[in-house]
Order: structure tokens, then C-alpha cells, then sequence
């Protein structure tokens, strides 16, 4: 006997609980930002501000990098940690080539993470011509503070930019005060064009000199040390105290022939040993001088916001650069243009005009 269609069954299945997709939609969307190379913003954001160091190398990898598709997420990243930056204490070292400016900085360093502080290095390295990469290596160089939890040290090649300053020290500034850091340090290439660009963004300018190697002062830019808050004459050890504290007097008496500061404090020349050690206190004892001053008579905070206003500047120029060269029309004119040149059948400043005109076009 058949049974009906509606009769009840033993074989009858169940509704069960409704089962979740097979892919989990997150999980995608983490995959995909691993491939292209880039984390949500968000995340960027919130493992700076809880000082994951690992986070903050790639945010800065991504400041510094020139892809539309990274300058994206790194302009939200800034935005987000603009409010929690600008408590640290900014200070620009230079100095003339072998006075120990790395082996300085590191002695500073390994002074102030001994007193509790959290030191970023963010050292402006040579690029080489041929590949555009680093030519020092700074954590080579400073291998004690490379290594220290309270430390962290970041070599940023100068890609070509005018006097070897990295095009976004400023917004790495930035990230590493939002990420806990109360001392930034700007190392410069050398003395030249960069110091211009350095002085601009930090609080307090230090010119390195060296002892021992007779005229100290000579070619060093009259500029260059009208800039600087204040002066350390290093490698003050050994037979070199004597040579040293010369070195010392041929500043001070130079410096009196300068205008006086803006700051309203007169720069200060002391002497110092980083190899040893010594001195190092006094040094930085003259920059918390410097900026307890400052702040009380309200010279620091006109500077920042100076060097605010100075910042929207370059970044309208970074951006016009970088769109300029990356639009299509004039990435396949330049060859052309440049073989024109080359065979002298063109004039460079017609060459020019041709390329903005392109550029400047009305879009229809």
C-alpha cells in the first residue's frame, strides 16, 4: 500500500540552525590589504597610538612612499594623529663631516632613555644617485640605541630633495609623538642646503663641531650658525681637551658678532666627549634650559605655529610635484622632449612651457 505525499515519515529533515558564510568577509578584506601591501587606516591609527613600533615603521614606509594608493591612507593616518602629537621636544643635530653626530646622538640618546624618556632618531641618510637607497645606515652606526626598548631609530634616505632632507620628516614627526615618543631627534646629512629645511621643523637647532682639526670654523656657513640655538664642540677627550676648549672660544668669540637670537636666549658653546660620555648632561641641561625659556615667554609656541603654516607650504608643493609627474600625458612627452634637448633642436625652458601648458590644460 502506498503511502500519501502529506503522511508523516521517519525520513522528514528538520530545519537547522542557519550556518554562517564559509568565508569570512573580515578575514577577506585583511587578506586583500596584505596582497596590495596596505592596512585599514584604523589600524595604522590604533596601533601607533598604542606604540607598536612595527606599525609606526609602515606608516612611515607609507608617508614616504609616492603611490597615490598609499599617500591615501597615509594623509588619514596623519589627520588622526595630529591631535596627539606635538608634546615632545624636536631637536635638529648637524654638524660638519667626522664630528661624531651619530655617535653623539646615540650618547644623548642612551642619556635621556637612562632618565625614562622614549627617543625617535629619524636620520636623514644620503641617497645613492644610482638606486635611490640609503647609503649609511644609522642603526648600524648607533648599535647600542638601536637595540634599546625606549629607542627607536629610523633612516630615511633623502630620495634627492633639496640638501638630503626626507620629504616627510615632518609627518614622521608626527606619528612618532603620537606613538609615545618625548624626544625627537632630526639628524642631517652634513652641513649645507638641508639645514635650512631641518631648522624649520624642530624646537631646538644643535651645531656639532670638532676639536682637533685646527680651524674649526672654516666652512661652516655663516647662516648655519646663525641658526643654531646652540653649539657642542665634540671629541673633547684625551690630547684634545686642550684643542677642544679653543675650539670652544673661537665659537664663542664668532657668536658675538652675530644679531641676537629671536628666542630671546643667547646660544651657548659647550664641550664634550659622546665617546666617553662626558659633557653629554650639560648638553642636554642647555636644551631643557632652551625650552623651559622658550615656552614661558611664548616664543616656542609662535614658532610651531610658523612652522604649521610652513608645513601647508611644502606639503602644496609635494603634492604638485607628484601630481605633475605622474600624470600619463606628460610621463610620455618627457622622453621625447628630453631626446629634443639632448639634440640641442630644443630649447629646456620651451620644453618646460610645453609640460605645464599640458598640465595646466583645461580638463574637458
Amino acid at each position: 500500500m502506498k503511502q500519501s505525499k502529506n503522511a508523516e515519515t521517519a525520513l522528514k529533515v528538520n530545519e537547522g540552525i542557519p550556518q554562517p558564510d564559509s568565508l569570512n568577509p573580515q578575514a577577506i578584506e585583511r587578506l586583500k590589504s596584505k596582497r596590495s601591501g596596505i592596512l585599514p587606516a584604523s589600524e595604522y591609527i590604533k596601533g601607533i597610538l598604542e606604540g607598536d613600533i612595527m606599525l609606526l615603521s609602515k606608516a612611515i614606509t607609507l608617508i614616504e612612499s609616492a603611490l597615490p594608493a598609499h599617500q591615501q591612507v597615509a594623509q588619514q593616518v596623519i589627520a588622526a594623529c595630529l591631535p596627539h602629537s606635538g608634546k615632545a621636544v624636536r631637536l635638529g643635530i648637524t654638524g660638519v663631516p667626522g664630528a661624531g653626530k651619530s655617535t653623539f646622538i646615540e650618547a644623548i640618546g642612551m642619556h635621556l632613555t637612562g632618565k625614562g624618556h622614549k627617543v625617535a632618531v629619524l636620520a636623514i641618510d644620503p641617497s645613492s644617485q644610482r638606486s635611490g637607497g640609503s647609503i649609511l645606515g644609522d642603526k648600524t652606526r648607533m648599535e647600542r640605541l638601536a637595540i634599546h626598548p625606549s629607542a627607536y631609530i629610523r633612516p630615511s634616505a633623502s630620495a634627492g630633495t633639496l640638501g638630503g632632507v626626507a620629504r616627510k620628516t615632518r609627518e614622521s614627526i608626527i606619528l612618532c609623538e603620537a606613538a609615545g615618543f618625548d624626544t625627537i631627534i632630526v639628524e642631517t646629512v652634513g652641513v649645507g642646503q638641508s639645514e635650512i629645511a631641518v631648522h624649520s621643523m624642530v624646537d631646538f637647532f644643535l651645531l656639532v663641531l670638532i676639536s682637533g682639526a685646527g680651524d674649526e670654523l672654516q666652512g661652516i656657513k655663516r647662516g648655519i650658525m646663525e641658526m643654531a640655538d646652540g653649539f657642542v664642540v665634540n671629541k673633547a677627550d684625551g690630547d684634545n681637551i686642550t684643542k677642544a676648549n679653543r675650539a670652544k672660544a673661537e665659537c664663542i668669540n664668532a657668536l658675538h658678532l652675530f644679531p641676537a637670537a629671536a628666542s630671546g636666549v643667547e646660544p651657548k658653546v659647550l664641550t664634550c666627549s659622546a665617546l666617553e660620555g662626558t659633557g653629554i648632561a650639560e648638553v642636554w641641561g642647555m636644551i631643557s634650559e632652551y625650552m623651559t625659556t622658550t615656552r614661558q615667554n611664548g616664543f616656542l609656541e609662535q614658532k610651531r605655529l610658523m612652522q604649521a603654516v610652513e608645513m601647508m607650504h611644502d606639503s602644496i608643493r609635494q603634492r604638485l610635484f607628484e601630481s605633475f609627474y605622474q600624470n600619463g600625458d606628460i610621463q610620455s612627452l618627457i622622453p621625447k622632449l628630453e631626446n629634443a634637448i639632448r639634440n640641442q633642436s630644443l630649447s629646456p625652458y620651451i620644453a618646460a612651457s610645453q609640460l605645464l601648458d599640458i598640465y595646466f590644460r583645461p580638463t574637458k
